[in-house]
């Protein structure tokens, strides 16, 4: 994987996934997003590989990024294509698929531990599960 900077997208694989995205129709870019959790935590308790990692945190950062407090993604490395309103379930499953991706027995964390810039990568995920966790709470509140 050929990574240069500690943000989402700014590695080979999650650019990748971006050109996914855009190919797709509107309608069809959520289930593709829902995809990168489902492998993620399809995966169990085996080691999880860092690709199917690293378009998780991508995806949980298109999900994060229409969520009040969101950040927009604004990298050239993201998708260029303006994505639907997502569906509000994939917000959980993005929060479990981040805390898999940061867990133990992730190729993803070990190879950002052996980097000078775990904490910096380790703090953007964080604040993707924060922003995910508050919506996701905001709209258990309003749904009762």
């Amino acid at each position: 994987m050929g990574t240069w900077d500690t943000g989402h997208f700014d590695n080979d694989t999650a650019a990748d996934f971006s050109g996914d995205v855009d190919e797709l129709p509107p309608g069809e870019r959520p289930g593709l997003i829902r995809e990168q959790f489902l492998a993620v935590l399809d995966e169990g308790e085996e080691y999880l590989d860092s690709d199917l990692a690293v378009t998780a945190v991508a995806a949980a950062a298109l999900v994060a990024a229409q969520c009040p407090g969101g950040d927009p993604v604004a990298t050239p490395y993201g998708p260029d294509e303006p994505l639907p309103t997502l569906p509000l379930d994939l917000r959980p499953l993005a929060i479990r698929a981040l805390d898999r991706i940061l867990g133990p027995d992730s190729e993803l964390a070990e190879l950002w531990e052996e980097s000078e810039d775990a904490g910096p990568w380790r703090e953007g995920v964080r604040r993707l599960r924060e922003i995910l966790a508050a919506a996701d709470q905001g709209c258990a509140i309003v749904e009762r």
